[in-house]
């Protein structure tokens, strides 16, 4: 799965981030955008999301801290695995990578970074965890990027607040192997 995604990314690095039902069917269209986070839905239609998505070859990856109806638990990734055809969750839980990570789902760990100890956060938990990538917000601190893609273990994308080419640009200068915005500008750049 992992190789699935980086040679996914190598054509564009650009990830849609979807929140609605109008990005989804936007990013479904566009040839250029091959991985989809999909950062909304609940458990009834959570599997009809991915069903379009993978209908057009591309990559679902379900952030599952933001599913209407799942639990923070575990199980939750048990019911993306069994109940849809997704290639891997995005969580900030370690607990969820883990439980995907036994499952063979794809895993992306997210960290919000706000302050010296999220900083801190990311070197204690790559050492037991190893997701499969690290997704840091806001995107938009090429310095930090660059001190995550040092300390980290696992390859970065960069994602919150991305708006322009720049950004992405400076993103993947410091270091990011994708950037991931909700911004539909983003995704035809």
């Amino acid at each position: 799965m992992k190789q699935k995604f980086y040679d996914m990314i190598e054509s564009n690095p650009v990830i849609a981030a979807v929140k609605d039902m109008d990005g989804l069917e936007k990013c479904c269209q566009l040839e250029d955008i091959k991985v989809i986070f999909i950062l909304f839905g609940d458990i009834c239609n959570i599997s009809e999301i991915v069903r379009k998505i993978k209908e057009k070859e591309k990559m679902a990856v379900v952030h599952v801290d933001l599913i209407n109806g799942l639990s923070p638990k575990e199980i939750a990734v048990d019911f993306i695995k069994n109940n849809t055809a997704a290639d891997g969750i995005i969580t900030t839980k370690p607990g969820l990578i883990k439980r995907a990570k036994e499952l063979g789902l794809f895993t992306v760990l997210r960290f919000f970074l706000i302050d010296s100890m999220a900083l801190e956060n990311i070197r204690n938990q790559q050492y037991g965890l190893r997701p499969d990538v690290t997704e840091v917000l806001p995107g938009l601190m090429p310095d930090v990027i660059k001190e995550v893609c040092r300390i980290s273990k696992t390859p970065v994308i960069a994602g919150g607040l991305i708006t322009e080419k720049k950004s992405v640009l400076a993103a993947l200068a410091a270091g990011a192997v994708s950037v991931s915005s909700t911004n539909q500008k983003v995704w035809m750049m």
